[in-house]
């Protein structure tokens, strides 16, 4: 037998069907988001480290409504949304003044 994930009964009840056709949309939601979030933190990182401040600048103006957006929906705890919003925007302070 193969290895990986252990094939998954199909439920009996109605209510159990519709439970698990609900959660293939809705695990396609949250892993999309996810991603986004991902993607738009990698996006500052990746124009601070390219020295790049108004690239920068407009990436994180774009990445804190994908994080808070993200946040609000639960997928990231908004603690995490909190200290990745910090950390980025400490970043992108340090290298606006060590340019200045």
């Amino acid at each position: 037998m193969a290895a990986g994930k252990p094939k998954k009964k199909n439920p009996r009840l109605a209510s159990g069907r519709k439970r698990a056709r609900q959660d293939v949309a809705l695990n396609a939601a949250n892993t999309s988001l996810r991603s986004k979030y991902r993607t738009s933190v990698k996006n500052v990182e990746k124009a601070v480290l390219a020295g790049d401040k108004t690239k920068a600048q407009a990436a994180f103006a774009i990445m804190q409504s994908v994080v808070d957006n993200v946040a609000d929906k639960g997928i990231f705890h908004k603690n995490k949304a909190a200290r990745d919003k910090s950390r980025l925007s400490a970043k992108l302070k340090a290298m606006t003044q060590a340019a200045a």
